[in-house]
């Protein structure tokens, strides 16, 4: 049994924030893999399905990002659910839009959501991180990342979102490079290489008119041929 916790904030106004990707990620999960309804619990909604064998719970806490911990500790009491059995998904500003990256365990980084849980449990759990980019100088950070995606991040966004959800189970059965790559295979498909570059066509040139044969006769020789005697 898994707790896996998206990070974001609550409310219609954040939805679309690219702090709330972690919550985006959950809902794209629990939709295609036939999770229960989301209900109130832990200071946060939560929805329970199963991946493979393996059992989940899916937690989206509503205490607002920097105390992610309050929720995310209360869940983890009730189910007796330790560090290894935690998995959160985030945003992540040094990572290019669209990227994603596991990590288990270290620092927050300065996410106030990954301090918070550090803060309540430990930080010796896994990362789902996703990329957002950087708005390229730390005074921007904040308006960055409670903006909307842009509307040319759109297929970004999607197609990452598929991605994760078609790795989900490879991911809760503990297989992070299979996850990673059914990730990639959305966000980076490989080019295809059964087509054929359509040929050259050669454009034939005049052939060069062939060269006379050097005239080696005697003066005496060309006055005879030319006056026929």
């Amino acid at each position: 049994m898994q707790l896996w916790v998206g990070l974001g904030n609550p409310g219609a106004k954040y939805a679309g924030t690219r702090h709330n990707i972690g919550f985006m990620a959950l809902d794209r999960i629990a939709e295609d893999h036939g999770f229960g309804p989301w209900k109130s619990k832990f200071q946060g909604q939560i929805s329970e399905g199963r991946l493979g064998s393996e059992r989940i719970v899916l937690l989206k806490p509503e205490t607002f990002m920097n105390n992610s911990g309050q929720s995310v500790r209360a869940a983890a009491d009730f189910y007796k659910f330790t560090v290894e059995d935690l998995t959160v998904f985030h945003d992540e500003l040094d990572l290019a839009p669209g990227k994603c990256r596991l990590k288990q365990g270290g620092g927050h980084a300065g996410h106030n959501g990954l301090r918070s849980i550090h803060a309540h449990l430990s930080p010796d759990y896994q990362r789902v991180r996703l990329g957002i980019g950087h708005p390229g100088h730390k005074d921007r950070v904040a308006g960055y990342v409670l903006a909307d995606f842009a509307k040319s991040e759109e297929q970004m966004l999607d197609d990452l979102m598929r991605g994760l959800s078609d790795g989900a189970t490879a991911l809760a059965s503990g297989d992070g490079q299979k996850f990673l790559n059914a990730v990639s295979l959305r966000t980076a498909p490989p080019r295809s290489s059964t087509g054929t570059r359509p040929e050259k066509i050669q454009t034939e040139r005049p052939a060069k008119p062939a060269a006379a044969p050097e005239d080696t006769r005697s003066p005496l020789e060309k006055l005879k041929d030319k006056f026929g005697r």
